[in-house]
């Protein structure tokens, strides 16, 4: 893979993570039932958001960076 292309790549993975937050959440909330389960609903989302929305997070800083640090070298070789 080109040193140009892993932003994008880091991006589509950030994008992909929310994606998966949203389907995960969905599933969570038809199997929930509030007669079994102790637990407030939006206990699922702080888990699932842990889970998910803070690695996207990350994810996407880090390609931040990395097309910083790819535009910063280009435009020094030009």
């Amino acid at each position: 893979m080109k040193k140009e292309n892993i932003y994008k790549f880091l991006y589509c993975i950030s994008i992909f993570l929310i994606i998966v937050f949203g389907i995960r959440l969905g599933l969570d909330y038809f199997h929930y039932d509030s007669h079994n389960n102790s637990a407030p609903f939006y206990v699922f989302v702080l888990e699932r958001g842990i889970e998910f929305i803070v690695p996207s997070v990350i994810v996407f800083i880090v390609g931040k960076l990395c097309q910083k640090n790819i535009k910063s070298k280009n435009s020094e070789d030009d």
